[in-house]
């Protein structure tokens, strides 16, 4: 049984980790972890099965005059998801949608060049991707970044979280071949109440933890 709060994010991925190697996934396996908080997760999964780490990354589509207020979300350059009982009953305007999706669309690509400093998103074909987060509330931007994966034909999808609402984890089931969460406490508000230190990760941080993934993997 798994302890609540988690020390951190890096203590969550060791334990993450650990769980993930007990399932023999071999050595074709690629860990994908969500921008910003997910990284210092991915990185303690990546170290545990011998795999590349890189990112996915999903951004929020923010209601016009209400921008902490998702009304979707996007990955890459097609998976979106809309949730379109919002936008009727706000009345949200189709040109309001698409310039939002534009924006965003620009800073997903952004930060992809910056998370991977000029290199290629990888393959995923035939790969087993595992896909992490710090935790699972509503599930959504999981959502999408699993609909992306999917979209790139891997021979398996996990979905991996230290900890996550049994909502959010039901919801997702059915999007991955397999989801894994270490605990889904009965009463959930939000990831970070299950953290002692839930500090906000920068960009920074990410560009680091994936120069320090990819050092590793060369130097293995």
């Amino acid at each position: 049984m798994t302890k609540l709060p988690f020390s951190d994010r890096t203590e969550a991925g060791r334990l993450l980790g650990a769980e993930l190697a007990t399932r023999k996934l071999g050595s074709n396996v690629i860990v994908l972890a969500l921008p910003r908080g997910g990284v210092p997760v991915g990185l303690e999964v990546a170290k545990a099965l011998h795999a590349p780490l890189d990112v996915v990354v999903v951004r929020k589509l923010g209601v016009p005059f209400q921008p902490e207020l998702a009304m979707g979300a996007i990955a890459g350059n097609s998976v979106e998801v809309l949730n379109h009982d919002l936008i009727a009953s706000l009345h949200i305007s189709q040109r309001d949608i698409n310039e939002e999706i534009a924006k965003e669309r620009i800073e997903v690509e952004r930060r992809e060049k910056l998370y991977r400093s000029g290199r290629p998103a990888p393959k995923l074909r035939g790969h087993t991707v595992v896909l992490v987060d710090d935790g699972l509330a509503t599930g959504s931007t999981m959502l999408v970044a699993a609909r992306y994966v999917k979209a790139l034909k891997p021979a398996k999808t996990i979905i991996a979280v230290p900890v996550g609402a049994s909502e959010a984890c039901e919801l997702l089931k059915s999007y991955a071949d397999e989801l894994i969460c270490l605990a889904t406490p009965k009463y959930f508000m939000a990831v970070g109440e299950w953290f002692i230190d839930f500090r906000q990760v920068s960009d920074a941080e990410v560009q680091r933890l994936l120069e320090q993934s990819r050092v590793s993997e060369i130097t293995a």
